[in-house]
């Protein structure tokens, strides 16, 4: 069962301190388990923290969720928050980056840096506008795609976010 459970949300290094996170993935009000799963898997393997914003569209013990995030759970850093602003609470010092369809900015065109929080929408209807208008046009950041198809899944596009933030950095692992 995978357990957002503050005291197991981070990794640890050999002498039990908190190893950082390079970035925050954000899922606000995410709806379809194994892309959760997925992503769960990607932050496991990356340096990436998870922030699940709640309400959730499924039950954390989710068997498709267990199934797609595989034994990853143990290693991966997930925090659960009630609402944005609890979220945004728990990590002041973030640079917050919204991505959404329907942003004018090239996602390539941000100079990431650690501690970044990148946030994404629910998958049948991304970022409502209210939560959009809560950020500048500059931190509002889409992924190119055709304009006549439809948007990515949303593990992928958290994957080419945080692979394209971490290969700005090096792939340096703060670990």
């Amino acid at each position: 069962m995978i357990e957002p459970d503050p005291d197991r949300a981070a990794r640890h290094d050999s002498d039990g301190q908190a190893s950082p996170a390079l970035f925050h993935v954000v899922l606000f009000e995410p709806e379809i388990p194994p892309n959760t799963g997925n992503i769960i898997r990607l932050c496991a393997n990356v340096p990436a923290t998870l922030h699940l914003i709640g309400p959730l569209g499924f039950m954390l013990d989710d068997r498709r969720l267990r199934r797609a995030g595989l034994d990853h759970s143990d290693r991966a850093r997930i925090h659960h928050h009630q609402g944005l602003d609890a979220c945004m609470q728990a990590l002041p010092g973030a640079r917050w980056l919204a991505f959404s369809t329907r942003a004018e900015r090239c996602y390539t065109r941000w100079q990431f840096q650690p501690g970044d929080a990148l946030l994404f929408g629910p998958e049948t209807r991304g970022l409502p506008d209210d939560v959009l208008a809560r950020f500048d046009a500059d931190r509002r950041l889409r992924i190119p795609q055709r304009p006549s198809s439809r948007s990515l899944n949303l593990s992928n596009a958290v994957a080419v976010a945080v692979y394209e933030g971490w290969r700005q950095m090096g792939f340096v692992d703060p670990d």
